[in-house]
């Protein structure tokens, strides 16, 4: 049989990689995510506050084969550059560390924010019919003393998603790689303030271990709407294998903006 007037044929046989990921590419797909956060409208807590990115959250990546696929998402820059403005937006003054015990030498602090990724995760549209990326991101902060006492861990996820276009994965996976750690960027600084923690910080007054800083009520984050979605598509990325699993208190809710 002829071949001729199948140009996808021919690609099919000449670039079996190109029939098994078409969008992807032979060469797997790799992205650097770098959001830009907006300046918030919000009025800074009256507050001196540390933060710590560990090294290890530094250099951040998600690596995973899917469809003899190679995807790697290097996080790291990204996450380090939004949790400084994310911080500096929220307090007055906010002095970076790399670890606890460093952070906890330090002097006229209120309290130590530890902000880390749980769980990346995505959905490509291959997944969703050639139409859409989604992606997930679950951080936890790690709330501590001015001491170094841990005292709760706030949760949040942020939700972002691209429609596909082209045949290159690259461009849409990290339009919304970009959207989820905007999302979860501004939950936490329109929710942050109305957590007793939030509320205490306000004040001007350091948090202590047994200070009442958890909220109780843990409320579920829907899914952001993708525009023009598909009638049968899931939204929210599917667990990556191998995630951990962790249950925290309190999950901020989503901000009505």
């Amino acid at each position: 049989m002829s071949s001729r007037g199948h140009p996808g044929r021919i690609a099919a046989l000449l670039f079996p990689c190109a029939a098994l990921a078409l969008l992807a590419g032979c060469g797997g797909v790799t992205i650097r995510p770098a959001p830009q956060l907006p300046k918030p409208l919000l009025e800074p807590l009256p507050a001196q506050v540390g933060l710590i990115i560990p090294p290890e959250q530094r250099k951040y990546t998600h690596k995973e084969t899917r469809w003899d696929v190679d995807w790697e998402i290097v996080l790291g820059t990204g996450h380090q550059k939004i949790m400084e403005d994310v911080f500096k937006d929220e307090f007055t003054h906010v002095q970076e560390f790399k670890d606890l015990d460093s952070a906890r030498a330090a002097s006229g602090l209120k309290a130590l924010f530890e902000p880390r990724i749980d769980q990346y995760s995505f959905v490509t549209s291959h997944e969703t019919g050639g139409r859409y990326y989604a992606v997930t991101i679950r951080y936890r902060i790690n709330l501590y003393t001015p001491r170094g006492d841990k005292v709760d861990t706030l949760t949040l996820t942020g939700y972002g998603n691209a429609l596909a276009g082209g045949m290159n994965s690259a461009p849409p996976l990290l339009r919304a790689t970009n959207a989820a750690m905007r999302d979860a960027a501004a939950k936490f600084l329109v929710q942050f303030p109305e957590q007793p923690a939030g509320q205490r910080l306000a004040k001007n007054e350091p948090i202590e271990k047994d200070a009442t800083v958890a909220n109780t009520d843990n409320v579920e984050i829907g899914v952001v709407p993708i525009d023009d979605p598909p009638p049968e598509a899931e939204l929210e990325a599917a667990p990556s294998t191998g995630a951990p699993d962790v249950t925290s208190s309190p999950t901020l809710a989503a901000p009505q903006l």
